[in-house]
């Protein structure tokens, strides 16, 4: 029996800090953009996600 998340955000990243405020989820700060992208693709793998770009700065990662 499978008591795994099933959906919901697993994770955000970011490079501005003062864009995600509270939550439930753990947040990665990246330095510059090239970043950024690679830990969203990082933690998607390693979490059986999908990145989903907000277009403002911000990554999240989740699982439909």
């Amino acid at each position: 029996m499978d008591k795994g998340l099933k959906g919901g955000i697993l994770a955000i990243v970011t490079m501005d800090k003062d864009k995600v405020t509270g939550g439930g989820c753990p947040v990665f700060l990246a330095v510059d953009q090239k970043e950024q992208e690679k830990l969203g693709l990082f933690l998607a793998r390693i979490l059986d996600g999908i990145v989903h770009d907000l277009e403002n700065g911000v990554y999240f990662i989740c699982r439909h």
